[in-house]
C-alpha cells in the first residue's frame, strides 16, 4: 500500500506560523517539509531555529526544506590543501568581514558556468538583507591585491550555528579561502558547527560530512542560547596560512 504524502501550505499572512514537525518533512525530495508563506524576518528566524531553510526557484512557490541526513562542517575538521596556503601566505588576498553584504550575495546569485540559472531571486535577496541589516546574516569578503572582490560566502548565523548559504570565486580558491576564515572565527568564538545543508563535492572536499538530522537538531537546541560575538569582524593580525584546525579544539 502507497503512502500518501501531504505538504503543509503555509499562510502568507501569518508571519509567526509554527511550521510542523520536521519528522513530516518527504523523504524524495530529501527534506521537503512545506510550501507558501514568506520571508519575512520573523519566518525566517523561526525556520532557522528549527532547522529549517527556505530553497525555491525563480517563479515557484517558497519551498521549506529540512534533509536527513544534514551536511554539516565542524569547524576543526576544515581541510586547509598545501596550494591553498600557500595562496593564503603569498597571494596577498585580504578577508573581511560584513563590508559589502549585498554585493556578496550579488556575486553568489551570477550565472555560474554549470549551471543555467539561480534560486537567490529579488525576493531572497531582499530577505536576506533584512536579516543582515538584524544582524543575524554575515558575509565574507575575499579581496585581491587590486581591491577587487573575489570571492566570499553568506549566511546566517543562530546562537552557536552558522548556516551557509552560499558562496562564490572569481579567481582560484577564493570561496575556499572565505569558507577557512569563517571556520577559524566561528571555532574562536565557540560555534558548534557551520550549517552546510545539502551536500556538494565543493564542501565535502574541504572536510563537511553527513549527519543525521536528529544529531544536528540536537546540536542546534543545545547552542541556540550561546552568545553572538561581541563584533562580527575578521582578525586582521592572524594569519590564516598558519592555522592548524585540531589544534585549537576545546
Amino acid at each position: 500500500m502507497t503512502q500518501s504524502l501531504s505538504l503543509t501550505l503555509l499562510n502568507a499572512n501569518w508571519q509567526e506560523e509554527p511550521f510542523p514537525p520536521v519528522g513530516l518533512a518527504w523523504e524524495e525530495p530529501n527534506g521537503l517539509l512545506a510550501v507558501g508563506g514568506d520571508l519575512s524576518l520573523k519566518r525566517l528566524l523561526n525556520a532557522y531555529r528549527g532547522g529549517i531553510f527556505p530553497w525555491f526557484g525563480p517563479r515557484e512557490p517558497i519551498y521549506w526544506w529540512s534533509p536527513d541526513p544534514r551536511t554539516v562542517l565542524f569547524p576543526h575538521k576544515v581541510r586547509i590543501t598545501r596550494s591553498l596556503r600557500k595562496s593564503l601566505r603569498n597571494k596577498g588576498y585580504r578577508i573581511t568581514f560584513d563590508t559589502c553584504f549585498a554585493d556578496v550575495v550579488n556575486a553568489c546569485a551570477a550565472p555560474r558556468a554549470y549551471a543555467s540559472g539561480t534560486w537567490i531571486t529579488n525576493e531572497m535577496h531582499t530577505a536576506y538583507c533584512r536579516l543582515h541589516a538584524a544582524d543575524v546574516a554575515h558575509s565574507i569578503e575575499v579581496w585581491n591585491k587590486a581591491g577587487e572582490l573575489v570571492g566570499g560566502l553568506y549566511g546566517v548565523a543562530v546562537g552557536g550555528i552558522f548556516s551557509g548559504e552560499s558562496m562564490f570565486s572569481r579567481e582560484p580558491g577564493t570561496s575556499k579561502m572565505a569558507l577557512v576564515a569563517l571556520a577559524y572565527h566561528v571555532q574562536k568564538w565557540g560555534f558548534a558547527v557551520i550549517d552546510c545543508q545539502i551536500e556538494n563535492p565543493h564542501l565535502m572536499s574541504m572536510g563537511a560530512e553527513n549527519i543525521p538530522r536528529r544529531d544536528y537538531l540536537a546540536l542546534l537546541q543545545a547552542n541556540l542560547q550561546h552568545p553572538p560575538p561581541r563584533c562580527w569582524q575578521a582578525d586582521p593580525d592572524f594569519d590564516l596560512s598558519h592555522w592548524e584546525p585540531e589544534q585549537y579544539v576545546r
